[in-house]
């Protein structure tokens, strides 16, 4: 493993490398993608593609629906357009073969929700060359990053004639 990678701290995450990934993040495959409108992974799923993401879901219950106008497929190996990021809305216990698989398909990023931690798939990933992030929401991040919403997940009502962009 490169003396980078020993600096990930996955307890705390530095900004900018938060920051890095959203920015180079273009197609989001969602792992655990619900087509119920009232589960986490529909609210994360939506705003993310409302920010310019393409996410395409990943969930054998719903393969061949669409979820978000998106075509849901069983696996990761299914999807037939390039992965930047593997999102796990999983358990933690089921994130060794999403990681494998995540190697093999080439993805960039191995990104796991709130609550979800799995530091050998980590290893295992970063040592393929994958960043990665547990127990953290890209939905959250982003909105934090780009100052949309505050600490306190509340949106903090501030209007300025900046152009809104990807952070």
């Amino acid at each position: 493993m490169s003396a980078v990678l020993d600096k990930i701290d996955h307890d705390h995450y530095d900004d900018d490398y938060i920051r890095g990934i959203l920015r180079q993040v273009n197609v989001i495959a969602m792992v655990g993608a619900s087509a119920n409108w009232n589960r986490p992974s529909y609210f994360a799923m939506k705003y993310l593609q409302q920010k310019g993401y393409r996410v395409i879901p990943v969930n054998p219950k719903e393969a061949g629906n669409e979820i978000l106008g998106e075509k849901a497929y069983a696996s990761l190996s299914e999807i037939p357009v390039k992965i930047d990021m593997v999102d796990c809305f999983r358990a933690s216990d089921a994130i060794p073969p999403i990681a494998d698989e995540a190697i093999r398909i080439g993805a960039k990023v191995l990104w796991m929700q709130l609550g979800v931690r799995h530091d050998e798939a980590a290893k295992k990933a970063e040592a393929a060359g994958l960043k990665v992030v547990m127990n953290r929401c890209p939905k959250i991040e982003f909105g934090r990053l780009s100052r949309e919403i505050g600490w306190m997940g509340v949106n903090t009502r501030v209007i300025n004639s900046r152009k809104q962009n990807r952070i």
